[in-house]
């Protein structure tokens, strides 16, 4: 009998449970002992998602119960010209969906960025949050409670950085609900996302700062920070990164690449991205920024749950003299080039094909250098759906790509 199928017996009979596999086997044969297992107790085959290249023992500080891997189709487009503060140069967008017409409707709006001297793109804030929620006795006492906290705030920044080696507190802005204080942290966190960073940073904040003060900590985390969740508070203060990306095209450019005059493009983004968003009641202002950034959050190994914040967009379009101005802002992007899915082989290999994997120098260079690029695909994106809605095209491109 193989360790595999010893393993699964003693899964039937009850002696061992899902998550104890890993304790008792190597990873990889844990995975598979508990993918027969689900195989038998559900009556279907599993053979495809057993079928994956990632190292087990690594994915074990991703997910847990591992029985394989869901393979999601990748593309390519571009290359695009970014003029960013950190990423310079022309750049290869890996894309990482099972949408069809996006891949190729990013690769027309890089040929036209291309084609208009590439896209400058700027970062503006940057800063990972975690925001605990304390129990006071009265609004008195949360003055009080704010003002030790601001009084003291060098001796808390000490106290959160003394968990990691490269987390920087930058500030700590307070939020009164009645009996209710919330402290949004803010942090640097360099090339990584930072999420797991602050969290274990505030968690030494809270501690020292309930055993310093009247107040009763609720809970780590109390939706101000905000995570996952779609809130005003990120568009207009920003998480992550608050990036912005732009570029003047000559009018016959739009024309010849995008099939559309200048003034039908501007009048579609203003009706649809912001007449049809403010109607709706959106917190993004745009045509289609979740697609680009959900496919380049698979591709790179972010957390895709985080789409939900990059999606915090606008998109402007203004007539010129000179050209059409186009941009995008991005309130709050989060992304990292080191921790979280980053290490996975594939993730890896797609940030080595923009250049960007690990950590860089100096720290943070990366990470930062990784939003610009997110948000000139997130353009290239924006102006060639436009583009197809102006000309009224859409339709036509999902029947013969999207399949």
């Amino acid at each position: 009998m193989t360790e595999k199928d010893e393993l699964v017996e003693r899964l039937e009979s009850g002696e061992l449970r899902l998550y104890e596999l890993e304790e008792v086997a190597d990873p990889s044969v844990a995975a598979d002992a508990r993918r027969s297992f689900i195989e038998s107790q559900a009556g279907v085959s599993l053979e495809t998602i057993g079928s994956f290249d990632f190292s087990a023992d690594k994915a074990q500080r991703n997910i847990e119960n591992l029985i394989g891997g869901i393979q999601v189709p990748l593309g390519v487009a571009g290359p695009i010209d970014i003029n960013g503060s950190y990423a310079e140069g022309s750049y290869h967008l890996p894309l990482s969906t099972t949408e069809g017409a996006l891949v190729a409707s990013v690769n027309r709006g890089c040929s036209v960025i291309n084609a208009a001297g590439g896209s400058t793109v700027r970062i503006f804030k940057a800063g990972m949050t975690r925001a605990p929620v304390y129990r006071v006795e009265d609004a008195a006492a949360a003055e009080r409670f704010i003002t030790w906290v601001d009084d003291n705030e060098s001796e808390i920044r000490e106290v959160a950085e003394s968990t990691t080696n490269h987390g920087e507190l930058i500030g700590i802005d307070p939020y009164v609900v009645g009996d209710n204080v919330f402290l949004r942290f803010t942090y640097d966190t360099k090339d990584a996302m930072g999420m797991n960073m602050v969290t274990v940073a505030t968690r030494a904040a809270v501690d020292h700062i309930e055993s310093s003060t009247d107040a009763t900590l609720i809970a780590l985390s109390g939706n101000l920070c905000t995570d996952k969740k779609p809130a005003a508070i990120n568009a207009i203060e920003g998480r992550g990164y608050t990036v912005s990306a732009d570029v003047i095209i000559p009018h016959d450019v739009v024309e010849e690449r995008l099939k559309v005059p200048p003034e039908v493009l501007a009048e579609v983004n203003t009706r649809k991205n912001h007449i049809g968003s403010a109607k709706a009641g959106s917190y993004g202002f745009n045509a289609q920024a979740a697609n680009v950034i959900a496919a380049m959050f698979l591709a790179t190994g972010q957390d895709e749950a985080q789409v939900v914040e990059g999606s915090n967009t606008i998109t402007t379009v203004d007539p010129r003299d000179d050209g059409l101005y186009v941009s995008v802002t991005l309130a709050s992007l989060e992304v990292g080039t080191v921790g979280g899915g980053t290490h996975l082989a594939t993730q890896r290999e797609a940030l080595e094909l923009i250049g960007l994997h690990g950590g860089g120098d100096p720290p943070g260079s990366h990470a930062k250098a990784l939003a610009e690029v997110i948000a000139g695909a997130t353009l290239a994106g924006e102006l060639s759906l436009l583009g197809a809605l102006g000309s009224r095209h859409l339709a036509e491109a999902h029947e013969r790509l999207g399949r």
